[in-house]
């Protein structure tokens, strides 16, 4: 079963372009994850300070390859004093049955 998730946090004023600059480098090596198979960032129309992110690997198990890969934590890490939130907030999502 396919694992899929929304990633939110809101950059904080002044880093937006430090911010999209990291979200862009870490969204190309995710993409290259075998089990990959979405993984697409935006930011709301209304603010560009707010990201929301959208994932969907292939199963759980890529899900945590994901997690474990090791360019996941410097990430975090250079995010982190440039948002708002304490880190990302994850919303993981079910499909709507047919």
């Amino acid at each position: 079963m396919r694992k899929t998730l929304l990633a939110e946090f809101t950059a904080r004023p002044g880093s937006e372009e430090r911010v999209a600059e990291l979200v862009r480098e870490y969204s190309a090596r995710v993409r290259e994850e075998p089990g990959n198979l979405v993984f697409e960032a935006y930011t709301k129309e209304s603010s560009a300070l707010a990201y929301r992110i959208f994932e969907v690997y292939a199963d759980e198990a890529a899900f945590q390859a994901h997690l474990a890969a090791p360019y996941g934590p410097p990430f975090n890490a250079a995010l982190q004093p440039l948002i708002e939130e304490r880190e990302s907030v994850l919303t993981f999502l079910s499909p709507l049955g047919r």
